[in-house]
């Protein structure tokens, strides 16, 4: 665990990406310069999940350029490369992992986040395998700890097998919620991840006004080593731990409305 996450756990509140059409004259003001857009994004909301890392690599000038954009404060979480995780043999994607962790990512210094290992709605939890891949992530680059979370999209993940063994290395899982994959808080690491897809193009803010309110107090819970009640699991809750970080993006959904909800949820933490 980082001295920031222990000392200082944050609630961070976020969406996938900076670059979308449908939210510029809508989130961005009218005729905002297009290479300003990360810069206005990042004032207004406290994390950003990069999905362009997902499909190729970056150069390190460019995660320079993304730290010096954003304030002090801010976070990127980096969506990891598909060639470590879309592969039948997981045990075998080392080279894939250590492409992404060393193609620069380090240029984002404090301001790197967890990174998201994804895996298609295909791939089945395979214990032999899937234990494999955790012990090929690296906990450190460099002087940076790093934080990783997996994003299970079978339902085959949603045993107590699973959760001992990502518990046991320290990995966490993403609470997806939605109805098209499987949605499980147990918590695994020492941080939580989640990614809320159920933003609603008819509301002025992405989601009904009644759901703020619950939300903030799931965040604040989480982050003062609780667990709320009421959301899906495969064991029950644990005991309170330490405080810890905790992550929230408004993903997918109706994308056009997610940066909405993400402010809105920032006033209600506020």
């Amino acid at each position: 665990m980082s001295e920031a996450m222990s000392t200082n756990p944050k609630i961070r509140v976020g969406v996938g990406g900076w670059t979308f059409e449908p939210w510029r004259n809508n989130f961005y003001p009218e005729g905002w310069p297009h290479a300003r857009e990360l810069e206005y994004a990042s004032r207004r909301l406290t994390a950003i999940e990069v999905n362009g890392t997902y499909y190729s690599s970056q150069k390190p000038a460019t995660f320079a350029k993304w730290r010096d954009e954003t304030p002090d404060d801010f976070v990127f979480s980096l969506k990891a490369s598909r060639f470590a995780t879309n592969r039948r043999v997981l045990a075998e994607a080392g080279e894939s992992i250590e492409r992404f962790v060393n193609q620069g990512i380090a240029e984002l210094a404090h301001k790197l986040g967890p990174i998201v290992w994804q895996f298609a709605p295909t791939k089945r939890f395979e214990p032999v395998d899937f234990e494999a891949f955790l012990k090929l992530l690296p906990q450190r680059l460099g002087a940076l700890a790093l934080r990783h979370v997996v994003d299970v999209r079978h339902d085959s993940f949603k045993t107590p097998e699973y959760l001992a063994l990502a518990r046991r290395h320290r990995v966490a899982t993403v609470f997806t919620d939605s109805d098209d994959y499987p949605a499980f808080a147990d918590l695994t690491g020492d941080f939580v991840y989640a990614r809320l897809m159920r933003t609603d193009a008819q509301q002025p803010e992405g989601c009904a006004p009644e759901i703020f309110a619950p939300l903030a107090a799931c965040a604040r819970a989480w982050r003062d080593g609780d667990e709320p009640a009421g959301l899906p699991r495969v064991e029950a809750p644990v005991a309170p731990a330490a405080p810890r970080d905790v992550f929230l993006y408004f993903i997918s959904g109706a994308k056009e409305k997610v940066p909405a909800a993400a402010m809105a949820l920032i006033r209600h933490l506020a």
